[in-house]
């Protein structure tokens, strides 16, 4: 019976040990295993962050570029037809893009989806102003359509990404 009692104990005392033991690794593990990963995060950030930066920088002056505002007043031509002058406007806005288009891996997913729809947005405006042009409309006639249309809607989707984009940034900061 005392060898019975003797043993139990032994094996409760070892158990002790070991569990506390397990207890005390595993809590040093994980606390290396969170140390690196924020190592890990600190690095990344180290090496992305210049590449995100100018991410923004570029979606920015992209959309500043297609800016209808902008747009105009740069390719305005008074003696071209107006269906020339829209599709200039066109090849520029999608020409920009595809200049453009890798910067998405560094800009988050809504940021680049509301410049993707802001794109949209301005080649819809133009297509609009566009169709109501006759055939011996000038390039003059299309800006001042256009113009008319910025002036209904008040906050162009250009502007309101750009205000977005300006905000993510300085919250990686």
């Amino acid at each position: 019976m005392d060898a019975l009692l003797t043993s139990l104990i032994v094996l409760l005392s070892s158990g002790g040990v070991i569990l506390t033991a397990y207890y005390l690794l595993k809590r040093e593990t994980d606390r290396e295993k969170l140390n690196l990963q924020l190592e890990l995060r600190k690095s990344r950030q180290e090496y992305f962050l210049p590449n995100r930066v100018e991410a923004y920088q570029r979606s920015v002056l992209y959309l500043e570029r297609i800016n209808l505002n902008s747009l105009i007043m740069r390719l305005h031509n008074p003696g071209l037809p107006a269906r020339a002058m829209q599709a200039e406007l066109l090849k520029t806005i999608r020409d920009e893009y595809d200049h453009n288009v890798a910067q998405q891996l560094f800009v988050s997913p809504q940021g680049w989806k509301m410049l993707r729809d802001s794109k949209e947005e301005t080649i819809k405006i133009i297509n609009i102003a566009g169709n109501q042009m006759n055939e011996t409309a000038l390039s003059t006639d299309l800006a001042t359509k256009i113009f008319e249309l910025v002036g209904e809607i008040g906050q162009l989707p250009t502007e309101i990404t750009v205000e977005f984009l300006k905000k993510e940034l300085q919250d990686l900061f």
